[in-house]
């Protein structure tokens, strides 16, 4: 059992530096367009969203649209109080007040 874990967590190592290190070792040396850089700005708020609205929008097995779930009503005040204002530490004091009021009072 041994002899088969070790080649396995090499293999799952080599699998996923490799779509890492191949990137960055043939782009360091090149200049990318400005447009290219201003698309790969939206990838993490791209993931980030298709990580994060299931999870406030639907409920259940099978899942289902919930439009009364106390975390998308508190997600939309947060998300406007972080457009406004850029402050990381302040959008997440403001959610965790919001999602502790809604929890508690309804």
């Amino acid at each position: 059992m041994t002899g088969e874990i070790i080649p396995i967590i090499i293999g799952m190592g080599v699998v996923t530096y490799i779509p890492r290190w191949l990137p960055l070792f043939f782009l360091t040396r090149r200049r990318l367009p400005s447009w290219l850089i201003d698309w790969l700005d939206f990838i993490p708020a791209a993931i980030l969203s298709a990580l994060i609205l299931p999870a406030l929008v639907t409920t259940g097995e099978p899942r289902h649209l919930v439009w009364a779930r106390p975390d998308l009503w508190v997600a939309i005040p947060t998300l406007i109080f972080a457009l406004r204002t850029r402050s990381l530490a302040g959008t997440v004091v403001i959610g965790m007040a919001l999602y502790w009021l809604v929890t508690h009072f309804h």
